[in-house]
């Protein structure tokens, strides 16, 4: 059912466009074809064989013959002959070979008509060649000279043909001697005549235009390509799965379905090919070729972008392997420039396929160029902003960034923005243009990363306690294997309300946030144990409310140096005295 709705909707939006197209085209060229012509009838000579009803039909017959023979040039020669100008450019190539053919079995079995029995020159603009009751055949003089058969007579020539041949078989009928058609090259006959001759006669009556067995051949034409797809699908889907089981890991990452659209190619490849081979309507052909035409180049492009993934899954392995971030973020680049240049080869494909006049839409966009470059403002600048990321370098794919208060692992850069993966795993998306003026801080690009933080001790830790743990802690700093050993800063720094504080202030050399994570917790669990060996105690805020029984006869050993009453002066001196003790005891 997919199949066919798809088919149904693109012949719609084709005939619609293609109608209206043509309408425009045929209602404004009219003027400017029969000006060139005028001006090519003024500056080009009349070719030879087209200067005359006798040798436009000796120039006909000849190029058939060398057709015949094998030259397949000598089909343009042929086509040059007929007035195509009335059937649509879209399959003017396929209806000619088909009126070329259906011409040369109408001649050859019309009697009387041979070349040297026409008269060498003609004054009317019109020669006839031979009256069917079905219409004339005949010659029109175009107006730059060329004697052409009538476009008029080429429409009749189906008729004609189905006429000679009920004539034919009725007199086979009678007389044995006589052959249902003759043709002097049966074999290059079109294959709708070929089969038109064997199909019974109940097929060949008419419904739109559109014989019975021409309306069964294209059910069977649709019926055998959707098979073919589902077969190729199916073929494929088990062919990738084998392979990716001896394939290099990174391909085993790939869908199974990467080469599915294959099968919608050569869906729309039989299409293509089969409905060419019923003698369609000059209408009918033009629907259905512009349809299947249409979806072989959107199947072309998809099989290319899929070839395109295959191609990334490789380099990405491969930059996976090197330790710059460059080439990671090169990929996706080349990606992104080889799928832009698959969908220009796509559409420059479906534009020769479908014979739109590509000079034509650049001569819009050139009449539209102003308009475009200013909607086009914010595209351009992306695009400047995504050279100065590629030039310049403030981060790379996997850096830690934070931009415009927007911090996270930068996970792709494209031609339009940048994605960055942020820590709560949301994807914000930053247009490029915000990358030229932007304070990138890129936490990524740290060589040392800091951690300052305060252990903080009971204020029941002897003096000498504290100053042996501060020294472990220095010394578990230049044994860690990711710590900066040149500058570091661990001291008794502060008397907190709770506690004896002493500050922490050391460097962690590692490329990145999972490693410093790590390299802490080691450090951190270090510590603890630490102070577990050295009886030290972490203080946590507290209030404590001693009860003390006073001892009026209990003595200080300074009470002796320093009795009650005694002066400042005196209190000044023997505290100078005890802490010249202190200091010189660590001299």
């Amino acid at each position: 059912m997919y199949y066919f709705i798809a088919l149904v909707w693109l012949m719609f939006s084709t005939v619609a466009v293609a109608e209206e197209g043509q309408s425009e085209v045929i209602g404004t060229s009219e003027t400017v074809i029969t000006t060139v012509r005028t001006e090519k009838s003024v500056s080009a000579p009349v070719p030879e064989g087209l200067k005359s009803p006798q040798k436009t039909l000796d120039s006909f017959l000849m190029a058939m013959e060398a057709l015949k023979a094998g030259d397949k040039d000598a089909l343009d020669k042929a086509e040059q002959t007929l007035d195509l100008s009335q059937v649509n450019t879209l399959v003017r190539k396929e209806r000619g070979r088909d009126l070329a053919w259906m011409l040369l079995t109408v001649l050859e079995n019309t009697p009387y008509l041979e070349p040297k029995t026409l008269p060498p020159a003609h004054k009317d603009s019109e020669y006839t060649l031979y009256d069917y009751a079905e219409g004339k055949l005949y010659f029109a003089k175009q107006t730059d000279g060329r004697w052409l058969f009538a476009h008029e007579s080429l429409d009749t020539l189906q008729a004609i043909l189905n006429t000679l041949q009920t004539q034919q078989q009725t007199q086979a009928e009678t007389d044995e001697s006589v052959a249902p058609l003759v043709s002097s090259a049966p074999e290059h006959l079109p294959w709708h005549l070929r089969i038109s001759q064997k199909v019974p006669e109940w097929l060949k009556p008419t419904l739109l235009d559109v014989a019975y067995w021409q309306w069964l051949s294209i059910l069977l034409i649709v019926l055998l390509g959707v098979v073919a797809d589902r077969l190729a699908a199916f073929v494929l889907r088990v062919s990738v799965k084998i392979w990716q089981k001896f394939a290099k890991p990174y391909y085993r990452k790939l869908s199974s379905n990467i080469l599915r659209p294959l099968g919608l190619m050569m869906m729309a490849s039989i299409w293509w090919m089969g409905l060419n081979l019923l003698g369609l309507p000059d209408d009918v052909l033009l629907v259905l070729l512009v349809a299947a035409k249409f979806m072989a180049g959107l199947s072309g492009i998809w099989t290319a972008y899929r070839l395109v993934d295959l191609i990334s899954a490789f380099f990405q392995e491969q930059a996976l392997k090197t330790e710059t971030l460059l080439d990671d973020m090169l990929v996706p680049l080349i990606t992104q420039v080889l799928k832009i240049f698959v969908t220009v080869a796509g559409i420059i494909f479906i534009a020769n396929s479908l014979s739109l006049n590509i000079s034509g839409v650049l001569a819009g966009l050139g009449l539209g160029g102003l308009a475009f470059a200013l909607a086009a403002k914010d595209a351009v600048e992306n695009l400047f902003g995504f050279v100065t990321v590629l030039t310049d370098r403030p981060f790379l794919v996997g850096d830690w960034i934070v931009i415009d208060k927007i911090e996270g692992t930068v996970e792709s850069i494209g031609f339009r923005s940048t994605r960055i993966r942020t820590f709560y795993n949301s994807v914000i998306t930053l247009p490029n243009s915000r990358m030229i003026t932007a304070e990138v801080d890129n936490m990524g690009q740290r060589r040392y990363r800091r951690l300052k933080m305060v252990l903080s001790l009971t204020y029941d830790t002897p003096p000498e306690r504290i100053d042996g743990y501060c020294e472990g802690l220095r010394e578990l700093v230049r044994q860690h294997p990711h710590t900066r050993k040149d500058y570091f800063h661990i001291y008794f720094n502060e008397y907190a309300a709770s506690s004896l504080d002493i500050m922490v202030y050391i460097f962690f050399e590692v490329p990145t946030w999972s490693m410093e994570l790590q390299a802490r917790h080691q450090f951190l669990l270090d510590a603890l144990k630490l102070a577990e060996r050295m009886g030290v105690e972490f203080a946590f805020p507290t209030q404590t409310l001693y009860w003390q029984q006073v001892d009026e006869n209990a003595n200080h050993p300074i009470d002796e140096l320093l009795p009650a009453g005694s002066s400042s002066n005196h209190a000044q001196d023997v505290a100078r005295q005890q802490a010249e003790y202190i200091t010189r005891g660590k001299r």
